[in-house]
């Protein structure tokens, strides 16, 4: 064979991907893209064990014994492309179609990493607290999360590596729908950093704002100068309760997350709003000795008003400490 025909064919082959690339490309435009909300049920045990790592079903979460945790079992609200679940799932989603379901299986360096025997150290026991001195306890020792594997005597062996390191993972899912809601959207988002579903919903709100005004060009040493302009603002509002407020992922990160809701809902702004009902104690008059009707009133002509006359209550009190 020549070097021409050689050629030849290399030319016909590489033609031959590029069409198959090309309509690979093609099908993965039909279905679920990358950047889709989307909301799943999933069920995910390791290989060998068959331990439980996560599940949205309330009946796999009965039989687990894992349904008294606080958390609520039931389809969650992702969006594909942005790890809020393993790749490998993610991969399986991108394409498909609501209803569709299978199964993945993640291997350990794509799930929680291998097992790393240098992260097994031996500690003193004296780093622990006594309550947590026996094997299986979370532990934080110099600033890094493990367990203990075992304890003898004074000294324990601490694993610092992921509980389920060198564990593959198999996730048995569902898609339940794609979700275009975009107050469903924000619930899901804020669902999935809190672990709960706050009360929210969506506006647009006219906000004036001080936006600036051209200089004048031929003016190089012009002052900055501002105008009051009236704009439309589209805003998340949420209510926040109680539980919400002390949520440590949102006292830790309420700027992280507000600004995720932002870009990912494609609103300009998120208002958190706390209400405090009221209990029905009739003002403040039982803490004020019964002067709670005087408000933040000046107390002198509050006393005018009753016909009291100071000086003389100064007195008498000065009298009786006598």
């Amino acid at each position: 064979m020549t070097e021409e025909q050689e050629a030849e064919l290399e030319e016909q082959a590489d033609d031959v991907d590029a069409e198959v690339d090309d309509e690979s490309d093609a099908a993965d435009e039909d279905g679920l893209q990358r950047g889709d909300f989307v909301e799943i049920e999933y069920t995910a045990y390791t290989v060998e064990g068959e331990q439980l790592v996560d599940t949205t079903d309330p009946e796999v979460a009965e039989e687990e014994g894992v349904d008294d945790q606080g958390q609520e079992f039931k389809p969650r609200t992702i969006v594909l492309g942005e790890g809020h679940i393993f790749e490998g799932v993610e991969d399986a989603l991108v394409g498909s179609e609501p209803g569709d379901s299978g199964t993945v299986t993640i291997p350990a360096e794509e799930a929680f990493g291998e097992h790393d025997p240098d992260d097994v150290q031996t500690v003193s026991a004296e780093k622990i607290d006594e309550d947590d001195r026996y094997p299986g306890a979370n532990v934080q020792i110099d600033g890094q999360q493990g367990y203990i594997s075992t304890i003898i005597g004074g000294r324990a062996r601490v694993d610092f590596n992921h509980p389920l390191a060198g564990e593959d993972v198999e996730y048995e899912f569902e898609i339940v729908e794609e979700v275009e809601d975009r107050e469903q959207q924000a619930a899901g988002l804020f669902e999935m950093y809190l672990g709960m579903e706050p009360d929210l919903w969506i506006e647009t709100d006219e906000v004036e704002e001080e936006v600036p005004v051209e200089p004048d060009e031929d003016d190089e040493d012009a002052e900055p100068e501002f105008e009051t302009e009236t704009v439309e603002k589209e805003t998340v509002y949420l209510e926040a309760t109680p539980q919400m407020t002390m949520n440590q992922q949102w006292m830790m990160g309420k700027q992280q997350i507000g600004q995720d809701i932002i870009d990912k809902i494609g609103v300009d702004r998120v208002i958190v709003q706390e209400v405090i009902d009221g209990m029905g104690m009739g003002g403040m008059g039982g803490m004020m000795g019964g002067m709670g009707g005087m408000g933040g009133g000046d107390i002198e002509e509050a006393l005018e008003d009753a016909d009291v006359d100071a000086d003389e209550i100064v007195e008498e009190l000065e009298g009786a400490e006598e």
